[in-house]
């Protein structure tokens, strides 16, 4: 159901949202994605940061840090399948591994001893995993509540909170206090790293939508992207091959040789080199010469 009402909001979108002109061609709906924008925005300050807040003045580090093991071991399950499904066997078995380490020796994910013991943390998600498989990324947009998405990971998304184990569990009261718990506990995390963002970045706007696409850029190639190509500026038509150079390097010059008009040129055709007289040569040779 989530699924078919974001394919119709993302058609809506896609066939009638507003345009601006010359900005990023990765954000084609720039005016619905800013309005979304401070929307979440304002929705933030006044819950998500007050209460996250309050949260992490309250509980210590040591608790809040246990409350994030807990939902990371839950996460590995998924994380396990998206590697296999993209075709790496070996960070699946990790991926495996973790969960049984961590469910046993950690107490249910309360303890990371897995990383302790060297078996690596990934964060794989569908929207990687369709990415892998060759799928387009499409534009980006701004979802209500949801934050910055392309249409790819808005699909990945879908597919993520439908087989998300935590919105399985019975009854619907432990669920809903436990997606609580886990969204406040990602809010306090990231009180710090928003906070340094927002007080350097002159349009937040364009500094969270960059952050995004080189985020997800770097989870999709594992840490290692191919370098990306240079974006013209907008406006700016590429320069034809067959146009003329407007400027000529001293090579250009010394290999193309002198202007034949020139008397340089001249001098080399026939061979023969003609001094340069001076514009007082001849009055110099009339005057009277002195005694030596």
């Amino acid at each position: 159901m989530f699924a078919r009402a974001l394919a119709g909001v993302t058609f809506c979108l896609l066939a009638g949202c507003a345009t601006v002109p010359n900005g990023d061609p990765r954000d084609p709906y720039e005016s619905f994605n800013r309005a979304m924008f401070s929307f979440n925005e304002g929705l933030d300050d006044v819950i998500g940061e007050p209460v996250a807040t309050a949260y992490k003045a309250v509980l210590p580090y040591e608790v809040r840090i246990r409350v994030t093991n807990f939902f990371a071991n839950i996460q590995d399950v998924m994380i396990a399948v998206n590697n296999l499904l993209q075709g790496k066997p070996n960070q699946a078995a990790d991926d495996f591994a973790r969960v049984l380490v961590n469910s046993s020796f950690g107490l249910a994910g309360l303890h990371d001893i897995a990383s302790d013991a060297g078996l690596e943390k990934h964060n794989e998600d569908f929207g990687q995993t369709f990415a892998v498989w060759g799928m387009d990324g499409g534009p980006y947009f701004v979802w209500p509540f949801f934050g910055s998405k392309n249409v790819r990971d808005t699909f990945g998304l879908a597919l993520d909170l439908t087989v998300a184990p935590v919105l399985a569990i019975d009854p619907a009261s432990t669920r809903y206090w436990m997606t609580g718990l886990y969204l406040v506990n990602e809010r306090a995390d990231l009180l710090d790293a928003t906070t340094a963002l927002d007080d350097a970045a002159l349009d937040k706007y364009v500094a969270r939508r960059d952050i995004y696409f080189q985020r997800r850029r770097d989870l999709i190639y594992d840490g290692n992207p191919p370098r990306a190509p240079r974006q013209r500026p907008p406006g700016r038509e590429p320069r034809s091959n067959a146009d003329p150079s407007p400027t000529m390097t001293r090579s250009d010059a010394l290999r193309a040789g002198p202007d034949p008009g020139s008397p340089r040129a001249a001098r080399a055709q026939t061979g023969t080199f003609a001094p340069r007289r001076p514009s007082n040569y001849d009055a110099v040779l009339a005057a009277p010469r002195g005694k030596l």
